[in-house]
Order: C-alpha cells, then sequence, then structure tokens
C-alpha cells in the first residue's frame, strides 16, 4: 500500500469512527430517562389534547355541517381558567407561561379553536373551558422534573372531551407566585381548587367536577379581580370581589382573601379585619387552614418588619374567636423551611406552634383544653427551597386542623 493510500485508509477509518461515535451519542441522548424540555412538553401534550378531539364522533358532525355550511372549518370557542401549581395552588410564572405555549400552539397550528377571555359574558358562547395544572415531582437537579396536565370540558355537558399529561425537565422553570398569591396570608386551598384539580385529571369521557364546574361563572369573576390586584386597581379589585361574593357560588377562599388584601391595601382595616374572619371560618369549616406566620429564621419571635408581621395580632385575635365560635378542638400544628437539621427543625416547629397556641389561649381562655400543639419540621414543605424568604413562606405556615374533642 502506498503511503498516499495509508493515509487516505487512514482517513476513512478516521470519518467511520468519529461517525459511529456521533450515532452512538445520539442513541444515547434519545435513550435517556431525562424527561423533554418544557417546551416540547407542552407542544406534545397540547397536540395530543387537540388529537383527541378531533376523534370524537359529535365534534366530527358538527366540524361537516359547519363546513358544508359555510364552505370553511368552523371555530369552537374556548375559555381557560387560569392554570395552577398543583403544590401550591397558586398561579405562578411557571403557569403562566405553561398556558401560553398551549393556547399559543392551539391558535397557530389548530385553527378551528377561538380563545375568548375568562369572562362571564364568553361563558354562554363558549363550547370548551380549558384547565391546566403544573405538578412538581420529586427529585433534585438535574433530575427536576414538572408533570403537565391538561383537560379540555364540555361546557354544556359537563364531560372532559381530552385529557393529556406529559412529563418536562424542571431546569429553569420560574414558580414565582403572582402577586395576589404571594400576598395572600392563607393557603389559598379550598372545595373549588380541589375541584380544579380533579377535573384536569380527568380521563377523558368522564365527568368533570361537578363542584368546581358548577362555580364558573364565580370563577371568571374571581379572574377579572386578581388580574385587577395584579395590576393595583385596588378599588376596582376590592369592588370585582364583592360582587363575586353577592353571589351564591361567591363564598370561596379566593374571594374572602382577596377582599382581605385590598382592603389592606386601601386601608381599611375594619373591612380586612372582618374579611379575614370569614377566611378563617371558611378553612376551619373545610379542615385546613394554612397561615403563612414568618419567624425570624431559627427563632420563635415574629418576622422583625412590622409591614410584614403587624397583621399578625389581628390574625391570631380572628382564628381563636372562630375557633370559639365553631366551638372546634384544635391541632396547631408547626412548620419549617428546609434548611438545618430534622431534629433541630422538628424542635423548632413544636416551639413555634406552641407560642402560636398560647397566643390563642390568650386572646380566648377556653381554648386551653381543646388545643395543641405538635410540629412537623420540613416533612410537609411544599416549596422545597430552603431559601428562608419571602419565596419559600409556604413552608414556614402554621396550620390549623380540627380533630375530635375528648
Amino acid at each position: 500500500m502506498t503511503p498516499t493510500s495509508t493515509r487516505a485508509h487512514a482517513a476513512r477509518s478516521g470519518l467511520r469512527a468519529w461517525v459511529m461515535a456521533s450515532l452512538l451519542a445520539v442513541v444515547a441522548a434519545c435513550s435517556s430517562d431525562q424527561p423533554p424540555i418544557f417546551e416540547q412538553a407542552a407542544s406534545d401534550a397540547t397536540d395530543e389534547l387537540v388529537a383527541q378531539t378531533r376523534k370524537l364522533p359529535a365534534f366530527v358532525v358538527r366540524m361537516q355541517a359547519s363546513i358544508m355550511k359555510s364552505g370553511a372549518e368552523a371555530k369552537r370557542a374556548v375559555v381557560i381558567d387560569p392554570m395552577l401549581d398543583t403544590t401550591t395552588g397558586q398561579q405562578t410564572i411557571a403557569t403562566t407561561l405553561l398556558e401560553q405555549r398551549v393556547t399559543g400552539r392551539m391558535t397557530l397550528k389548530f385553527d378551528q379553536f377561538d380563545f375568548l377571555p375568562f369572562q362571564q359574558a364568553n361563558l354562554a358562547h363558549a363550547q370548551y373551558l380549558l384547565t391546566g395544572t403544573l405538578t412538581r415531582l420529586p427529585g433534585s437537579p438535574p433530575h427536576k422534573a414538572v408533570r403537565i396536565s391538561l383537560a379540555l370540558t364540555d361546557l354544556k355537558t359537563g364531560s372532559v372531551l381530552a385529557h393529556a399529561t406529559t412529563v418536562a425537565r424542571d431546569d429553569s422553570l420560574d414558580h414565582t407566585a403572582l402577586r395576589y398569591y404571594k400576598d395572600s396570608p392563607v393557603l389559598l386551598k379550598d372545595k373549588v381548587i380541589e375541584g380544579y384539580y380533579r377535573t384536569t385529571d380527568t380521563k377523558a369521557g368522564e365527568r368533570a367536577d361537578a363542584y368546581y364546574m358548577e362555580r364558573i361563572a364565580a370563577a371568571s369573576m374571581i379572574k377579572e379581580a386578581t388580574d385587577l390586584y395584579n395590576a393595583e386597581r385596588y378599588q376596582e379589585a376590592l369592588g370585582q370581589y364583592r360582587s363575586v361574593l353577592a353571589t351564591p357560588e361567591g363564598e370561596q377562599m379566593r374571594t374572602l382573601s382577596g377582599i382581605y388584601l385590598t382592603s389592606v391595601k386601601l386601608g381599611k382595616t375594619a373591612d380586612a379585619e372582618k374579611a379575614f374572619a370569614g377566611v378563617v371560618a371558611l378553612g376551619l369549616a373545610y379542615n385546613e387552614l394554612g397561615v403563612k406566620f414568618l419567624f425570624n429564621p431559627g427563632s420563635t419571635e415574629f418576622w422583625s418588619d412590622p409591614k410584614i408581621s403587624g397583621a399578625y395580632p389581628m390574625w391570631l385575635r380572628q382564628i381563636a374567636r372562630e375557633s370559639a365560635n365553631a366551638n372546634a378542638c384544635l391541632e396547631v400544628v408547626g412548620h419549617t423551611s428546609h434548611s438545618g437539621s430534622a431534629a433541630v427543625n422538628d424542635q423548632l416547629s413544636l416551639k413555634r406552634a406552641s407560642v402560636i397556641r398560647e397566643r390563642l389561649v390568650t386572646e380566648v381562655g377556653a381554648l386551653g383544653p381543646r388545643t395543641r400543639a405538635s410540629g412537623m419540621g420540613f416533612r410537609q414543605n411544599i416549596v422545597g427551597s430552603g431559601t428562608d424568604d419571602a419565596f419559600d413562606a409556604l413552608d414556614r405556615r402554621v396550620e390549623f386542623k380540627i380533630v375530635p374533642c375528648h
């Protein structure tokens, strides 16, 4: 073999080796256990959702009739109830991004859908309701992931027409809550929010959660009020929240919390206290009231900034009074953020719960034999970041649970 042919043979061998290495790298990447990036997962879930609707006999018949009549594919009107983070029950920057990706893809790629603003006036004209959730899955970097769930529900029949779910990498998603949810004094969890979750997890062909569906009109009004609050238009937001509360289905945790927050912003102290009493009463009726008491790090002293902790005496007064009015026996459960050892946090959470219990008993002495304190440390973290700031405030909550009286 000549030197030239030897060099050529070596070059061809090197090229074959490079191609083989590249193919092996591609195969390894494709066979990785890592889920797809968020953008791809959102697109996949959206495409699956739409694909299911196209297979529905009723949908096909309506489309064919509309095409024959108008010569063009008729659009189906959709409203979207803002998507939620199931870990916190909040609207976040990440859930807002999911909404944008799903609705944007449905609008651009599937032109049979027309999105209307989620307003009470549009509910009579819309055929479908779109809901969606993000659920953060257990794991640590680089294996953090979220589950995306979407559901399309027929507003007239209350049946879920399509349901899609997928998992995405949680590489750089921002789970910061939107202003209203970040400002709320309590964990916003009630039967309506639970119903939203159940509806979004309902399989195609089954009925959506009835309790939630009966309150869609109120939900649309709450959405408008919350948008006003996030835009710092507090007087208008207060009027809208009060309009919601005046409806038969309007007594919800989000409504009462909204009245509390806007009243505080507007300096209406008496109205704020009355609204907070309503929040407490509703939470006790639901048997789950998580209040965002912030403590100084490693301490049982409330947060030093009076702008944050100044309302705590009023909160405690109303929790004590509403608990007494309900003739309830309470377990006061302390929680801590995920920083420090488990043993230290168990002790700290119990001490904080004991401080809260003592303050309640000071307000209403009869609560003494009807209350007990316990500490969960960081075992029931909701956020789990361990940042010890406003971001993980939900992890440092104190919960009040009704327990049997002995």
